[in-house]
C-alpha cells in the first residue's frame, strides 16, 4: 500500500494513517526517487508510524528522515517475529540510507566430506550446498576451513584431491609420502579401512572426539598386541595429532558445542561487531564487521540490528552467546527459531567459561576497533593530500580506478575498482566484458567502451548524483591518449565536472617513476617516496590486479566450453558421452552420421541435430 503526497514529511505519515492497519508488518519510507529511507517493523503499525508525527521527540537523524519522506509502502506479516525477518531481508537488499546496515557480501566456506563416491573427498565448499555428502560449518575464512582441513588429514589420512587427479593416478603423491593421505587411489588402503576413518572424522566433525580418541587408542592397543608395530606407531601419530587439536581453552571452549559468539565494541561514533563460529567445541575463526549508519546509536541497538541481518540468509546455530542484552530479546529468539526450525536462546553469560569466551570476542572488537580508528585517520590524511593535489576542493569519498585486460584482444575485460575513506570498497567493484566492435589490441576503444558503459548507465539511473555512486575522481590506467579517449566520452555525455587523471608507468615500466596526466596541466611526477605516490600506486595496482584476475577467469571460461554447448538439445551428460567418444569436439564435428548415432546416449533424433550444426546446408537423408 503506497500513499504518496507531494507535500512530502510528516504530511505523508498524517496521510497513511488512515489506512495503516493496526497488525503487525513492515513499512519503508521512500524519497521523492522511490528509493528506500528507512525500513521499520511494528506490532502494531498504525502506532508505531504515528510516533513520527511527534518531531519534537525524535532526534536529529530521524527528523532529516522523515523529511525527505515522500511516500510510505507497509506490508503486513502474520506475527511480529514474521516482521522482523522481513524487515531485515529489506534492510539487505534496498540498504536504506537511515538503518543501520551489515556490510556482509561473502560467502562463508564450509568444510565438505563427500558421498558420492567409494572414496570420500575432504574438501572446502562455498555456495549451494547441491553435492552429496556431510557439511561442517560455516568457518570464517578461507584459511580457516585449510587449516582445519591440514588438522585432520594428519589425524585421518583423508584423501583431498579432486576426483579427476584420483582416478588418473598410478602412484602415491607427495601427501602420501608425508603422511597426510593414505593413498586410496592406488590401492594402499581398502574400501572398509577407508571407510571406517571417514566414519571417525565425520564424528569428530560433529563433537564426538573422546569417543574416536578412544577407539583409535583400542585400536592401537590391538594392532601393538598382535606384533604390528608399525601399524600401532601410525595410530599412535593420529592419536598425538588428535589430541593436538583438540586442545581445551578460551579458543575451543570445552563446553560449548555449537555456538556463535557476538560482540560489540563502540569507539568515536563507530561499531565494531566480532562474531567467533564455535562447532563441534571448535573455534571456526572470526571476523570483524563495521555496520554503517550506526552513528548516535547504542551498542544493544547495533547489536540487535546486527544480528536480524546476518542471520537473513544463514541458519544461526541453538546458541549465541552476547555481550549486551539486546532489545526484544524474545521477539528476536523468535525470529531465528523461525529461520532454524528449532529454538534458538540468546544468552548473556555473566560467569565461567561462556563468559571467557565472550570477553575474549569483546577484546577482539576493541582491538579491530583501534586498529581501524588508526588506519582511518592514516586514510584521512592521504586522501586529503590527494585531493590537493589534482586540484579537488574537498578529499575525494569516492575513487573509481579503471584498468583493462587481454591477450591480443582476446578475452577482452576492463574493470572498475572503488576507494574511498574506509579502503577499498571491493562491493563497489565492477567488471566490463569488451563487446566492441574494435580492433584487436585497441586499448583506447575499449576504455572508451568501459567509461561509455558506466557513465551512460549512472547518468541516467541518478543523474542528480544523491545516491554516493558518482566518483569525486577518476583513475585510468595510461598515458596522454587514454586520458584523452576518456575525455572525449565525458565531452559525449555532457559531463566536464568530473577530475579525471591518468596514471602511466615510468621509463621501462619502472613502478616509482610514474607520470601523472591531468588537462590542461603539464605531465608531472612524485618524488620517490612521497606517502600519495605509494597510495596511488597501490590503487593502480589493485585495479591492476582485479583486471588480469578478471581476464583469467574469462579465457579459463573459454578453454572449458566448446561448441557442442551451442547445441539445443545437448546438455552435459551428452557432451560428456560425446567427447568420450570422439576425445574432443573436433571430433565430433569431424564425425558422421552413423558414427554420432552409435553414441551411448545419443539417439537418432539428436545425432541429426549435431550432424546438422556442424554441417549447415548438408542433406540428411
Amino acid at each position: 500500500m503506497t500513499e504518496p503526497v507531494a507535500k512530502g514529511g510528516v504530511d505523508v505519515i498524517v496521510s497513511a494513517l488512515a489506512n495503516l492497519p493496526a497488525g503487525p508488518g513492515v513499512y519503508r519510507m521512500l524519497d521523492a526517487a522511490g528509493n528506500a529511507l528507512y525500513v521499520g517493523k511494528a506490532r502494531s503499525l498504525k502506532k508505531r508510524v504515528v510516533a513520527y508525527m511527534q518531531q519534537a521527540r525524535l532526534p536529529e537523524r530521524l527528523r532529516r528522515m522523515v523529511g525527505e519522506t515522500f511516500a510510505l509502502e507497509v506490508v503486513t506479516t502474520h506475527t511480529e517475529a514474521e516482521a522482523l525477518l522481513l524487515e531485515a531481508n529489506l534492510i539487505k537488499r534496498l540498504k536504506p540510507r537511515y538503518n543501520i546496515l551489515l556490510r556482509d557480501d561473502k560467502s562463508y566456506p564450509w568444510l565438505l566430506i563427500t558421498a558420492d563416491g567409494t572414496f570420500p573427498q575432504l574438501t572446502k565448499h562455498r555456495g549451494a550446498q547441491t553435492r552429496k555428502g556431510g557439511y561442517w560449518g560455516p568457518f570464517a575464512s578461507a584459511w580457516s576451513v585449510n587449516q582445519t582441513i591440514q588438522a585432520l588429514q594428519r589425524v585421518f589420512l583423508l584423501r583431498t584431491c579432486a576426483d579427476t587427479v584420483f582416478a588418473n593416478r598410478s602412484r602415491p603423491c607427495l601427501l602420501h609420502q608425508i603422511k597426510r593421505c593414505s593413498a586410496p587411489c592406488v590401492g594402499r588402503i581398502s574400501a572398509s579401512e577407508y571407510a571406517v576413518t571417514v566414519d571417525q572424522a565425520r564424528a569428530f566433525l560433529s563433537g564426538k572426539a573422546g569417543t574416536v580418541q578412544r577407539d583409535l587408542a583400542a585400536e592401537m592397543e590391538t594392532a601393538s598386541a598382535a606384533l604390528e608395530f608399525e601399524r600401532a606407531a601410525a595410530i599412535r601419530d593420529r592419536i598425538r595429532g588428535l589430541t593436538h587439536i583438540q586442545g581445551s581453552d578460551v579458543i575451543n571452549p570445552e563446553s560449548i558445542a555449537d555456538a556463535d559468539v557476538i560482540a560489540v565494541f563502540q569507539a568515536a561514533g563507530q561499531s565494531c561487531v566480532q562474531v567467533f563460529f564455535i562447532r563441534g567445541g571448535r573455534n571456526n575463526g572470526n571476523r570483524s564487521f563495521f555496520p554503517s549508519q550506526a552513528r548516535g546509536e547504542g551498542a544493544a541497538e547495533v547489536l540487535a540490528a546486527f544480528i536480524a541481518q546476518f542471520y537473513d540468509d544463514k541458519t544461526p546455530p541453538p546458541m549465541i552467546l552476547l555481550n549486551e542484552t539486546v532489545p526484544e530479546v524474545d521477539l528476536l529468539a523468535e525470529a531465528l527459531a523461525l529461520r532454524a526450525g528449532r529454538k534458538v536462546d540468546l544468552v548473556v553469560p555473566q560467569r565461567g567459561e561462556k563468559r571467557d569466551v565472550v570477553r575474549h570476542a569483546e577484546t577482539n572488537a576493541r582491538e579491530a576497533m583501534e586498529r581501524k580508528l588508526a588506519e582511518s585517520a592514516g586514510q584521512e590524511k592521504l586522501l586529503s593530500a590527494t585531493g590537493a593535489l589534482f586540484g579537488l576542493d574537498q578529499p575525494p569519498a569516492r575513487i573509481e580506478i579503471y584498468d583493462n585486460s587481454h591477450i591480443t584482444g582476446t578475452n577482452a575485460y576492463g574493470v572498475m575498482v572503488v576507494s574511498g575513506p574506509d579502503g577499498f570498497m571491493k562491493s563497489a567493484y565492477r567488471k566490463f566484458a569488451i563487446k566492441g566492435p574494435l580492433t584487436p589490441g585497441d586499448d583506447f576503444a575499449m576504455m572508451r567502451e568501459v567509461l561509455m558503459r558506466r557513465f551512460s548507465r549512472i547518468m541516467s539511473e541518478n543523474p542528480d548524483r544523491t545516491d554516493g555512486t558518482w566518483p569525486d575522481l577518476v583513475l585510468i590506467d595510461g598515458g596522454a591518449g587514454q586520458l584523452s579517449a576518456a575525455h572525449a566520452v565525458f565531452d559525449e555525455l555532457g559531463i566536464h565536472d568530473l577530475p579525471l587523471v591518468a596514471i602511466a608507468k615510468g621509463p621501462d615500466r619502472n613502478a616509482g617513476r610514474e607520470w601523472f596526466y591531468q588537462k590542461d596541466r603539464p605531465p608531472f611526477q612524485l618524488p620517490a617516496r612521497d606517502p600519495v605516490l605509494y597510495y596511488l600506486q597501490r590503487l593502480r595496482d589493485e585495479a591492476h590486479r582485479f583486471a588480469i584476475t578478471t581476464h583469467r577467469a574469462g579465457r579459463t571460461r573459454k578453454i572449458t566450453t566448446s561448441e557442442l554447448d551451442e547445441i539445443d538439445g545437448v546438455g552435459a551428460a551428452r557432451k560428456r558421452a560425446l567427447l568420450n567418444h570422439f576425445g574432443s569436439a573436433r571430433g565430433v564435428k569431424q564425425a558422421g552420421l552413423r558414427d554420432l548415432e552409435a553414441v551411448s546416449g545419443i539417439n537418432k533424433a539428436t545425432a541429426r541435430l549435431i550432424y546438422a550444426h556442424f554441417n549447415p546446408g548438408t542433406t540428411i537423408e
